[in-house]
Formats: structure tokens, C-alpha cells, sequence
């Protein structure tokens, strides 16, 4: 397998209902994942991009949240809808989609 040129990780946290940071699998991360996972195998991207469900991210609020590195870009409440604008514009030509960047305070 050639080296992946980014790699994109999906929060998959699952937490009990309730729970007061909430998650992302309450927010419908898994179908994020399946998305993306989708985008991979119809535009055989596997050979140039990894894909990743990981556990939390840290940006509970802000979920579903996806990390592309080694941008280390964070996007915030992303949508199965978003998938293919992440994959065409930040994946494959390099600009991330503004619009769906996590605010700055995620990262601390």
C-alpha cells in the first residue's frame, strides 16, 4: 500500500444517552463514516487517502467531527451531504471547505 497523502479521521465516540458531553455517534457520525468510506471506493481514492473511525476528538459540541492530517484541519457538524465537497475540495485540490471548519477554541 503506498504512503496515504492525508488521512481522514471520523469521530466515532459513542456514549450512554444523557451522558452530558454527548457524542458523535448520537449525532449520526456513522453515517459520516459510511460517506466517506463510499467517496473512497467509487473514486478509488484508497491508493491516496486513509480513512480512519477513531474514538473522541475533543470537540463533543461541535460533532460529528472529521480531522484531515497532516493538515490538521478539524471540521465541525459534518453531514453525510459534506462528504463530497471534503473529498473534492480539500482531498483532492488541497483547499479546505471553510465553511465547515471547527472553531478555533477546539483546539484549546
Amino acid at each position: 500500500m503506498p504512503k496515504p497523502q492525508k488521512h481522514v479521521f471520523v469521530c466515532a465516540q459513542a456514549r450512554p444517552p444523557g451522558h452530558p458531553r454527548g457524542s458523535c455517534a448520537q449525532l449520526g457520525c456513522a453515517q459520516v463514516l459510511q460517506t466517506f468510506a463510499q467517496q473512497f471506493e467509487q473514486g478509488q481514492l484508497y491508493g491516496q487517502f486513509a480513512l480512519t473511525s477513531t474514538g473522541c476528538l475533543g470537540a463533543c459540541d461541535q460533532g460529528p467531527t472529521v480531522i484531515v492530517y497532516p493538515d490538521a484541519v478539524m471540521y465541525a457538524k459534518v453531514k453525510p451531504e459534506d462528504v463530497a465537497e471534503i473529498v473534492s475540495g480539500h482531498l483532492k485540490e488541497g483547499a479546505p471547505v471553510e465553511r465547515l471548519l471547527a472553531p478555533a477554541a477546539v483546539w484549546g
